[in-house]
């Protein structure tokens, strides 16, 4: 869309939720007028009053922006400041493209057959199951981080800059912690939550809700419910195994809210029919496994409607992964107990290999608890006993922690985790792992997916509690309001007893899972060994006999190599689907 000056052109691919809000102060200010109500062009209204930097800060939303100048000649890509919207760009030959789906990419003329597998993103993929920014499946195509932007103008080099920073937010709410009581800050999450809700609910196509039964996706919906005039929407989904099934909690929420609520029991057999299928819906290798009941969850959502709400981002805002009070308490263990102490004990554990520990476990009745064997769990307990904090964090985020040894040749990058340096200074190492979950997991692995699997059934998702002024307000929040006494989410539950009855909250946390380590042993099998064992299109740099070490080691039930086996068949998967 061009700007009534016809100074700029726009490319827009989001939503601004408070557009009508920014009309108004454009009227207001004596804007010369409208053709049409999109936010698109109030947000090149915008541009031509206030500049694009101050029309930026007042959005609301999410977007990936691509803006031409023709007066100064020069391209600016701008992206959301949590990441929901993606972006990616890079030049081959002389030629900039930029798009929101790497697809897009591919299919230039001039880039054909000249997109390289990029080592260092194997390496990444292994070792997190994601490709954080700014690294893409691609050699020389990047990712254009959350909060920021890159100007193109012809003879230069690429300008870099971010106009907000997750840090920066990080540090002013831990140099201004909020003061008020408890019951007034729940108010003020109230309010802001509220605000946040109310603004995205607005469209002129149906809007419903992811609804989990989980903590985050239920305080949206209770507070989407209470806004809305009519029932709102809701859709879950259920599975054929209890372990990890949460449709009967859904519908409970549900029911107690007064919800139109919509679930869809699937088996084993139904989520593995996405798996072949999810490499053509991401656009580089993901393996998350969440992706597969998330790709059937939104496929049934958009049968009734267009935009869906979901609850994403509070576990990173509020303190709700096992690993931010793991870190916790792992640092309150290291200064009780000496290092000499630690490291013997260490020692021991690691004397004995897991598989023996994992049979001694086993004859007192200790079980896997689905994602490791007791053994390996004993020997990530030493390995973090003598973990400095800075270590801590990204150990407890790998799921392969050894990926050299399956990609010996291949120099691992650096990432976030492995520069304490720029990190920002808080007050405790669980803020410290919740700011690296924001600005890592969260828009690379866990924004990536439900963005990925939404658009390619043409569902738009919102996410409210990524709104940025509930962010800057968390930010200020005492850790002690995000876990308190071993209570994760602590303020957002009381927020959501104010809707729905304690024994409704009030369970362990499942996630959105599968039964992944069974699968692999199971049904998947014929599959999966196909890949880790067959011949791939192009060399992906894996060492053979180390990864099929990994694969007798997991068909043996010795190991649960589950986490790095899915990051190395859909890395393989994904090539097999391009070759």
């Amino acid at each position: 869309m061009a700007s009534a000056s016809d100074r700029y052109v726009l490319i827009f691919n989001g939503e601004i939720y408070n557009h009508a809000a920014l009309r108004a102060q454009l009227d207001a200010q004596g804007w010369p007028g409208w053709r049409g109500h999109s936010d698109t062009e109030v947000l090149l209204a915008g541009i031509e009053r206030w500049g694009l930097g101050r029309t930026i800060e007042l959005a609301v939303g999410m977007f990936a922006i691509a803006l031409w100048d023709r007066q100064e000649r020069s391209l600016m890509l701008v992206r959301d400041r949590t990441g929901e919207k993606p972006l990616s760009w890079g030049i081959h030959d002389g030629v900039l493209a930029f798009a929101s789906e790497l697809h897009a990419l591919e299919a230039m003329q001039r880039w054909k057959g000249r997109l390289t597998l990029n080592p260092q993103a194997v390496g990444l993929l292994v070792s997190y199951g994601y490709i954080p920014a700014p690294h893409t499946v691609y050699t020389d195509v990047h990712k254009l981080e959350p909060g920021c932007w890159v100007r193109f103008r012809a003879g230069s080099a690429p300008e870099h800059g971010c106009y907000w920073s997750f840090k920066a937010v990080a540090e002013q709410g831990a140099a201004n912690p909020e003061r008020r009581s408890d019951s007034e800050c729940v108010d003020e999450l109230e309010r802001l939550l509220s605000d946040a809700v109310g603004l995205q609910l607005q469209a002129d196509v149906p809007v419903g809700a992811f609804l989990s039964g989980g903590i985050d996706s239920s305080t949206v919906v209770a507070l989407a419910q209470r806004l809305s005039s009519q029932k709102v929407r809701t859709f879950s989904i259920g599975f054929d195994s209890a372990e990890f099934d949460e449709s009967g909690h859904a519908r409970a929420v549900a029911h107690h809210l007064g919800t139109d609520h919509t679930d869809l029991m699937v088996t084993g057999q139904e989520a593995l029919a996405q798996v072949e299928r999810s490499s053509a819906i991401f656009d580089e290798p993901f393996a998350d496994s969440s992706q597969l009941p998330t790709m059937l969850l939104s496929a049934m959502t958009r049968q009734s409607v267009t935009v869906s709400l979901s609850g994403d981002g509070g576990d990173e805002l509020f303190g709700g992964y096992p690993r931010h009070r793991r870190v916790m308490d792992l640092h309150r263990l290291q200064q009780r107990i000496p290092s000499v102490l630690r490291s013997a004990l260490a020692g021991a554990i690691r004397s004995v290999s897991p598989a023996t520990l994992s049979r001694l476990a086993g004859l007192v009745g200790r079980k896997p608890n689905g994602h490791r064997t007791p053994g390996d769990s004993l020997h990530r307990v030493a390995d973090m006993l003598t973990l400095p904090p800075h270590e801590l964090y990204k150990y407890l985020s790998l799921v392969q922690h050894d990926t050299q040894s399956l990609l010996p040749k291949t120099r691992l990058a650096t990432t976030l985790y492995d520069t304490p340096g720029v990190w920002p200074r808080l007050l405790s190492p669980g803020a410290t792992s919740m700011y690296l979950d924001s600005m890592t997991y969260l828009p690379d692995d866990v924004l990536a997916k439900v963005d990925r699997t939404t658009m390619s059934v043409s569902l738009e998702s919102r996410v409210p509690l990524l709104d940025h002024r509930l962010i800057e307000w968390s930010m200020r929040l005492p850790f002690e309001m995000k876990i308190r006494d071993g209570h994760q989410k602590w303020i957002l539950k009381q927020l959501l007893y104010r809707h729905v009855p304690r024994d409704l909250v009030d369970r362990p946390k499942m996630g959105f899972s599968v039964p992944l380590n069974d699968w692999l042993r199971g049904p998947l099998r014929p599959w999966a060994e196909d890949l880790i064992l067959g011949n791939t299109p192009v060399d992906d740099g894996l060492d053979r006999s180390a990864l099929q070490a990994l694969w007798l080691e997991h068909q043996s039930g010795e190991r649960n190599w589950q986490h790095a086996l899915w990051s190395v068949l859909m890395l393989r998967a994904w090539l097999r689907a391009r070759a």
